[in-house]
């Protein structure tokens, strides 16, 4: 039976690399408990060292590696949804050197994902991530030696928007919309038009974030958009509803057959929009005609941005009850819309 190579140790079934080559220690995993592979990766990065050392050579990073760097070692709440347009990517350049990737060799994923109707606003989002991952390996991120994983990031620009403009709906078509909804997305809708919560704040809405005194829902910042606590002043038509289901569950505000909500964007959605002709209304669009009415209903400016949950440095985490009762004033001038 032959020996293994030198310098290659296994720890948890998986070979290790423990070297010094010239002074300077080579430690890292191989990635596999197969030891033919083992060693060949070890030869492979021995070679890589030494002309790290001897010549000044670079160590070559492929994209999946600094993909992979960046979901282990970023903390942020869309990591999640960072991982499936990365997941995404992967086919067109996930094996390119960092030093190869720009925005030409972007091109055919591009291509593809807006054959399938992907619009720019999303690809945006996608270039931004790719663009971070680059900007860490070339700012934050060095090898063994001290060497950056990239010499320079290069410039990803933004794609020219091609999003439609808001579709904020009127009250008839809020009315024709309303009847043609099932009993459980009628009151989540008629309880966005009321609140302007997004879509995720409401399918997740707790009782413990109830605060029954004063009229309001406080949403922790660890589930709203910007990272802040939001607080939701509810005005007789947003309570009418929440009176409704309480009782029904004991966790989550809106429920269907006993389970929480997951979404409000499904079939059952899209079809009652296209029955009640308004086929181009988003979810999204109930918080657009929130927003449209309070200014409507002369909200000032200030006002709009606290009750629509937008960054604020006016008011901080905790509300004086003085403000809150501003709030639940401004917000109850809706209250004119029917409830039936």
């Amino acid at each position: 039976m032959s020996k293994k190579t030198p310098g290659l140790t296994k720890r948890n079934d998986v070979w290790h690399i423990n070297k010094v080559i010239k002074g300077k220690r080579l430690y890292e995993s191989t990635g596999t408990s197969n030891l033919e592979e083992a060693e060949r990766y070890l030869a492979k990065r021995i070679n890589e060292f030494r002309g790290q050392l001897f010549y000044g050579e670079r160590k070559t990073y492929t994209f999946i590696e600094a993909a992979t760097k960046y979901l282990k070692e970023e903390d942020k709440k869309s990591l999640d949804r960072d991982a499936v347009t990365l997941k995404a990517v992967m086919p067109y350049i996930g094996e390119l050197p960092l030093e190869k990737i720009h925005m030409g060799t972007l091109d055919k994923y591009l291509a593809d994902r807006k054959a399938a109707g992907i619009k720019n606003g999303t690809l945006n989002r996608d270039l931004a991530i790719i663009s971070r991952i680059l900007t860490l390996a070339a700012k934050l991120w060095r090898d063994e030696l001290g060497n950056s994983w990239l010499i320079e990031a290069p410039l990803l620009p933004l794609l020219k928007n091609d999003n439609r403009k808001p579709y904020p709906i009127t009250e008839k078509e809020q009315e024709r919309l309303i009847a043609e909804l099932p009993g459980h997305l009628k009151a989540m809708v008629i309880f966005a038009l009321n609140t302007g919560c997004r879509e995720a704040e409401i399918t997740g809405l707790r009782w413990n974030e109830e605060d029954a005194q004063q009229g309001i829902f406080i949403i922790p910042g660890n589930r709203t958009k910007n990272g802040e606590e939001r607080i939701v002043p509810l005005n007789s038509i947003a309570k009418h509803i929440v009176e409704a289901q309480r009782g029904i569950h004991k966790d989550y505000v809106f429920t269907f057959k006993g389970e929480p909500v997951l979404r409000i964007n499904g079939r059952a959605w899209r079809n009652a929009r296209t029955r009640a002709g308004v086929p181009q209304c988003r979810v999204h669009d109930l918080r657009h005609t929130f927003g449209r009415r309070l200014r409507a209903a002369e909200v000032s400016f200030e006002n709009r941005q606290d009750l629509l949950g937008h960054k604020s440095s006016r008011i901080t985490d905790h509300y004086c009850k003085a403000e809150i009762v501003g709030l639940l004033n401004e917000v109850e001038k809706l209250s004119r819309v029917n409830l039936a």
